[in-house]
């Protein structure tokens, strides 16, 4: 029992803390709603692509996905926010969405995608994308169908020298290093909208290896998950929310982009945000339902500001 608390207690300690300072942490409380699991939340998934020498790179967050969990149906809903997404962040002005990241850590970060989608989250998890390779290991790997072949140099590392990856299309078992070559890559007509959509993937895919596993390797998970994940939830949130999804059957997982369109402002590429189709789509996750096919065609900013 002394074991095993001290062993709770430090796991907990780090999955919680990451590093973070106590103004850091009481910050992101505090745009934290409180719920339960007995009913559907939001939570917020934001992701670190930072590398050895890349400062600016980490300053940013690469990856934004805010996650509607409905325990009551065992289902669950990724929407990706573009992190070029225009925003309009108090004292800064017009900024690209991972440009809070940067300003505010994690806090300002749910902040704004809790403004930017109309809708309170009430748990965020932050995750190194370098470390999740262990994480994958761990679950022994992950499968997911890949659209179109990945040979990214600038992915896999091998333009510096790293081990070089390539991904062929259709259904592939992944390893840690073979997932984060597949979440990092961007070499696609339409750039970083494909690559969210592969996140989205990545996290479904993860997220379903784990929840088929017995629960008595959910321990060593989370004691992995510890070292790359920071997050408001505890060993025990976890250990309840996996409990009673695993109780529920199968789970039933959607994803989509927040729907957007493209533009040039002061010489720089941004994403503009569709408002009236945003609208229609969380009307529609809210209701439980399927938003996959619901895009972009137009942006009210995007025509005050005289993009073209």
């Amino acid at each position: 029992g002394t074991a095993f608390a001290v062993w709770y207690n430090n796991v907990n300690s780090q999955l919680n803390t990451g590093g973070k300072t106590s103004e850091e942490l009481e910050n992101i409380n505090e745009q934290l709603v409180s719920s339960n699991f007995n009913e559907p939340f939001y939570m917020m998934l934001i992701g670190s692509d930072k590398r050895e020498g890349d400062d600016e790179g980490g300053a940013r967050s690469d990856t934004n996905i805010v996650v509607r969990v409905d325990p009551t149906t065992n289902s669950a809903t990724l929407v990706s926010i573009p992190r070029d997404t225009m925003i309009n962040i108090d004292g800064y002005g017009y900024c690209k969405f991972n440009a809070a990241y940067s300003y505010g850590g994690a806090a300002l970060a749910i902040k704004e995608a809790s403004e930017l989608l109309g809708v309170n989250i009430s748990h965020y998890a932050e995750v190194d994308f370098d470390s999740l390779i262990g994480l994958v290991d761990t679950v022994g790997g992950v499968d997911v169908t890949v659209d179109q072949r990945i040979n990214d140099p600038d992915a896999d590392g091998s333009v510096i020298g790293q081990k070089k990856i390539i991904i062929e299309a259709g259904e592939q078992h992944m390893d840690g290093e073979t997932a984060l070559v597949f979440a990092r890559s961007r070499a696609y007509v339409d750039g970083d909208f494909t690559r969210t959509a592969n996140q989205r993937k990545l996290i479904a895919a993860l997220a379903e290896k784990i929840l088929s596993m017995p629960l008595a390797k959910l321990p060593g998970i989370v004691q992995t998950a510890a070292g790359s994940i920071t997050t408001d939830m505890s060993v025990t949130d976890l250990y309840s929310l996996a409990t009673q999804f695993q109780d529920g059957g199968e789970l039933s997982m959607t994803s989509c982009m927040v729907p957007s369109i493209t533009g040039m402002y002061k010489s720089a590429s941004y994403v503009f945000c569709d408002e009236n189709a945003l609208a229609s789509m969380m009307q529609t996750i809210e209701a439980g339902g399927d938003a996959s096919e619901i895009t972009g065609s137009t942006s009210k900013l995007a025509q005050q500001l005289g993009v073209k």
